[in-house]
């Protein structure tokens, strides 16, 4: 399985998009080295695809929309 997750910190109030392949273990990384500036990254979001490839093309797709109401509506859709 392959993801497409967004990431959300507080201190910073900015998202995150990205896909991998390991979803439980890719937000600890970038809370234990600070990647992207922050320590605080929450998961709020994923989309699980079969392959990378498919992960790739809807990772691009949401980051084209560059909007945050977009992200927060994806956000908010689930649960």
């Amino acid at each position: 399985m392959h993801f497409v997750y967004i990431l959300y910190s507080p201190t910073k109030d900015k998202y995150y998009i990205g896909q991998t392949e390991d979803m439980e273990r890719r937000v600890e990384p970038h809370n234990l080295r600070k990647n992207l500036g922050a320590n605080d990254w929450q998961l709020k979001y994923f989309e699980q695809y079969e392959t990378r490839s498919e992960a790739v093309r809807r990772e691009s797709e949401i980051k084209s929309k560059k909007r945050r109401a977009y992200l927060e509506h994806l956000i908010s859709s689930v649960g």
